[in-house]
């Protein structure tokens, strides 16, 4: 926001203090995705910055590590790139089927979360639920607390159904990303229900609409912004997360972040940084997407977007 004109001398030198310091801190936390971009384009094998880099050099960038997220663990790398080549990948390549897997379960886990959370969010919304804030306090845990503890009861809970023999791939995971996806999808459906009209669901069943068609035809438009940005944040954070898939997945089950974390225990490599990457851009494009569908919802409220 610009200084108005009357402004004095001590207010405009703590003005610019102030965008100094937000800068700064701005800075501050965004430097390590600034490095880790550029370092995924090195054509050494090193974390570092080197001289034909520095000198912007062409002959110091490549695609190299990229590439390798194709090629890493298939049986045929050097085959000609035609059809079985690329059957070979997505068959063998082990970061093909990391994101594979980090794609089955966070749909599903979205899915779960979205629909568990919104179905909470409902109820909370309304006065005369008993209880409110303990059950609010209850819900939103898994976000409080350490995810070690998550991960810790998960894993003992699932040792003692023995979850892994019920045969259905993925579960324990998909129930678990779930788990700790809830507590983001009821907070922002929370936030939107705000300024929800209640009015508008008293008049439908005035009218003679039952429950269910009330829902989907007065209140489920209104809030679909805030459902959406629930399950992205959902989603994001199951695609990120790695402590519990250490806990609770199976050999075969395989993410991006635990794949990245076998990567760095095992041999440090430049194509953690292009997986690094990646995961930034998806973050951002999804980050983008949750503002316009926060200004969407409040053109819909009747708010100005700022």
């Amino acid at each position: 926001m610009a200084l108005p004109s009357y402004a004095t001398t001590g207010e405009k030198i703590w003005h610019y203090t102030y965008l100094t310091i937000c800068s700064l801190i701005f800075l501050f936390l965004i430097a390590p995705i600034l490095i880790v971009i550029p370092l995924s384009f090195n054509i050494e094998p090193y974390f570092t910055f080197t001289k034909k880099m520095l000198s912007l050099d062409p002959t110091g960038y490549s695609m190299r590590w990229y590439d390798l997220l194709l090629t890493f663990g298939m049986i045929a790398p050097d085959a000609p790139r035609d059809a079985s080549w690329w059957a070979d990948a997505w068959e063998n390549a082990k970061w093909i089927n990391a994101a594979k897997n980090s794609i089955i379960i966070g749909f599903f886990s979205t899915v779960i979360a979205t629909t568990l959370g919104t179905i909470a969010a409902l109820g909370l919304s309304r006065p005369e639920m008993p209880f409110r804030r303990v059950i609010m306090a209850t819900l939103i845990s898994p976000m409080i607390v350490p995810i070690i503890i998550v991960a810790t009861g998960l894993f003992f809970f699932y040792s003692k159904i023995s979850i892994q023999d019920w045969g259905i791939p993925y579960l324990g995971v998909v129930l678990a990303h779930a788990t700790l996806g809830i507590p983001f999808v009821i907070i922002t459906v929370t936030a939107t229900l705000v300024g929800f009209d209640h009015s508008l669901s008293r008049a439908a069943a005035s009218l003679g609409a039952g429950p269910t068609r009330t829902f989907f035809k007065i209140q489920m438009p209104l809030i679909l912004p805030g459902v959406i940005s629930g399950a992205l944040f959902a989603f994001v954070t199951s695609f990120d997360e790695v402590v519990v898939v250490l806990f609770v997945g199976g050999l075969d089950e395989q993410t991006i972040p635990r794949q990245m974390w076998n990567g760095i225990r095992e041999q440090i490599s430049p194509a953690i940084l292009s997986v690094a990457t990646i995961l930034v851009v998806i973050s951002v494009l999804l980050l983008a997407t949750v503002e316009l569908l926060r200004r969407r919802s409040e053109r819909l409220r009747g708010v100005t977007p700022r």
